[in-house]
């Protein structure tokens, strides 16, 4: 199971619109710069309401303009990871970890080995790296409980070393986890490595 989308959003005079279905895996969204890829993600993830459509995802009806569903964000099971990371700055890797199993559970020690993070649970996301960092992001999303993950540009702010290493890391989760992966790039080598399926927008 995977991604059934067909949404349409107006902006003013600008028309956002998007059709695909993809299976398991990960999905590449890949277009140029103000063409509506991350309003389709957050349309998938119940931030924005589209005018017009339906989304289905892995099996279950999530928004569908003519029946009038439309699941809130809390019910839709999806796990984010940005570019800009997002952590809680107040909180240590360990408290940021935890938000994420209010959600959903999971084994956080089990999640931490996984991810390569152990040694950074005691630490401020201040003091981390922004590999270690999107490290952090990527174990808060799993351990949500997501049915899904959306994917907004995750790696543009890291170095080619720490995209490398992070890559290794998505690419460990969708072999491992199975999960369904909505993925935003403009970096064609990545989404060359990644993507198991391309879909234009624009």
């Amino acid at each position: 199971m995977g991604f059934e989308v067909d949404v349409t959003l107006r902006r003013g005079e600008r028309v956002i619109a998007a059709s695909f279905t993809a299976g398991a895996g990960i999905t590449a969204l890949v277009g140029p710069s103000g063409v509506g890829k991350t309003s389709v993600l957050s349309m998938i993830a119940g931030l924005v309401r589209p005018d017009a459509g339906r989304i289905v995802v892995d099996g279950q009806m999530l928004f569908d303009a003519a029946s009038g569903v439309c699941l809130p964000p809390e019910r839709r099971a999806c796990g984010m990871v940005f570019q800009d990371h997002r952590l809680f700055p107040h909180l240590s890797v360990r408290g940021n970890l935890r938000y994420g199993m209010k959600r959903g559970g999971g084994d956080l020690m089990q999640m931490a080995a996984f991810l390569g993070i152990d040694p950074l649970l005691g630490r401020m996301p201040r003091s981390l790296s922004g590999g270690e960092a999107q490290r952090v992001a990527l174990g808060r999303a799993l351990l949500s409980g997501p049915r899904f993950l959306l994917m907004d540009e995750p790696l543009s702010a890291l170095d080619d070393a720490r995209r490398g290493e992070v890559m290794v890391l998505i690419e460990r989760m969708r072999d491992e986890l199975g999960l369904p992966i909505l993925y935003v790039s403009h970096h064609e080598a990545e989404v060359a490595r990644l993507a198991d399926r391309v879909i234009e927008m624009g």
